[in-house]
């Protein structure tokens, strides 16, 4: 009996490699990590009832790490955000010259 490929195989790979590519982009990367997550969790349990009839289980496993990858960039980036909103307010971030002059008084200068 030919072995098939997983349903999402193809889709966990690139959802994980797009949500890498796109964790800076205040979280879209973390969307689509997370979409490849849950794809790829349930491609697994389908591969772990019947490991015979599948052939592309490294495609999820590797897609899944590059989802959790995504997911804690992205994380890292929202939190960097919110908290560089928070310190400094959104009117700051968008005139350079208070933003340096924001910076010169938290480094203490």
């Amino acid at each position: 009996m030919e072995k098939q490929k997983l349903p999402n195989g193809t889709a966990v790979l690139i959802l994980g490699i797009l949500s890498i590519i796109t964790c800076c982009c205040y979280g879209v990367g973390l969307i689509l990590g997370i979409i490849a997550f849950v794809l790829a969790k349930k491609d697994i349990a389908l591969y772990a009832a019947n490991p015979e009839l599948y052939s592309n289980y490294k495609n999820v496993n590797t897609g899944k790490i590059l989802a959790i990858i995504g997911i804690v960039l992205s994380a890292i980036y929202l939190l960097f955000v919110i908290w560089m909103i928070a310190t400094f307010g959104y009117e700051n971030m968008q005139n350079p010259a208070l933003m340096q002059e924001k910076m010169r008084e938290l480094m203490g200068q």
